[in-house]
């Protein structure tokens, strides 16, 4: 499978989602991507994205040596968001270990994870097993902000392997998404010089950030809106926006700073949550309506994901970046 410019090399997307499939196909790029649930399965393969259904943790790397150019993951965030009980906070000195010992070739997650509080916290180490095997030439990676310093971890040994490295927490809005929206992220390439991209909007002599009643019609009328989630529940929930957020909502209805819509809820349908996540009109979602509301409130903004796209080094070498 041809997903470049460069022969029968490979774009391998772990934790796959659909976010940054979008965002590579506005690129004219493809990834395969490796997804366990089999409802976000249907939405990549009805799409037009190759999909193979597995847990990525058990899958094998060697079925990509030699042949991966890019690697992107955007692990799970429950541990670690503020949605849920940030128990991967307290396993954060784990995931660092599973991380170290990885970057050895050492597995141990099995042990490390039974040690943690919430098992899926070594899921952000997981990366690295594919990076020690694999090696691509291209590395991008995406999580709650909360994760940085695992990011940050990544890039001190990436470093040492000789690549060249940049971190940080960006957030969509300030690359033109009509929604705040912060992540940490991790770009980095053997190849060539990185750098995260600079803003596009709401800074000096730039654009103005984007509003939420932009992009659905209702809304915040001088701000982006709030960050999507994926719901209240492990299937996804009735509410992409939490209950603080949606008290911060209310205190602005009735004032010049919203536009309402006529209804008594503030929850905006899938379509909505998809169109502030810079997804493409007519984008199916498959599953129930909770798993619907999870793939879009989980995925990278895709926007964002496109924004990275830029030259360097002088040879016009594109490089994404991400905030999900």
């Amino acid at each position: 499978m041809t997903t470049s410019n460069q022969g029968d090399t490979l774009i391998v997307h772990g934790f796959a989602g659909i976010g940054w499939s979008e965002a590579l196909r506005n690129l004219g790029m493809a990834d395969v991507g490796l997804e366990l649930d089999a409802a976000a399965c249907r939405t990549r393969t009805t799409a037009g994205h190759a999909t193979i259904q597995c847990d990525v943790t058990q899958y094998p790397t060697w079925v990509f040596k030699g042949r991966t150019e890019w690697k992107i993951d955007s692990p799970v965030c429950p541990p670690f968001g503020k949605s849920g009980k940030k128990l991967g906070l307290i396993d954060l000195p784990l995931v660092h270990q599973a991380v170290e010992d990885l970057s050895r070739g050492k597995d141990t997650r099995a042990g490390i994870g039974n040690a943690c509080l919430d098992p899926r916290s070594t899921l952000t180490a997981e990366p690295m097993r594919w990076h020690y095997d694999l090696m691509p030439e291209r590395i991008c990676m995406e999580q709650v902000p909360s994760v940085l310093p695992v990011w940050e971890q990544y890039a001190g040994i990436l470093t040492r392997w000789g690549y060249s490295v940049a971190t940080g927490v960006l957030d969509a809005a300030h690359r033109g998404l009509g929604q705040h929206r912060k992540r940490a992220v991790l770009i980095a390439s053997r190849i060539n010089e990185v750098a995260l991209p600079a803003p596009t909007h709401g800074g000096t002599g730039q654009p103005p950030l984007t509003p939420m009643t932009s992009v659905i019609g209702w809304g915040y009328t001088q701000r982006p809106a709030p960050t999507v989630t994926g719901g209240g529940t492990a299937t996804g929930g009735a509410e992409p926006f939490g209950n603080g957020t949606r008290q911060a909502m209310r205190k602005v209805i009735g004032t010049p700073l919203w536009a309402d819509r006529g209804v008594p809820h503030l929850r905006p349908t899938v379509a909505e949550c998809a169109a502030l996540q810079g997804f493409r009109p007519g984008l199916t979602f498959h599953g129930r309506a909770g798993q619907q509301y999870l793939q879009v409130g989980n995925a990278v903004a895709v926007p964002f994901a496109d924004a990275g796209s830029r030259a360097d080094d002088g040879v016009g070498e594109r490089h994404l970046a991400v905030a999900a």
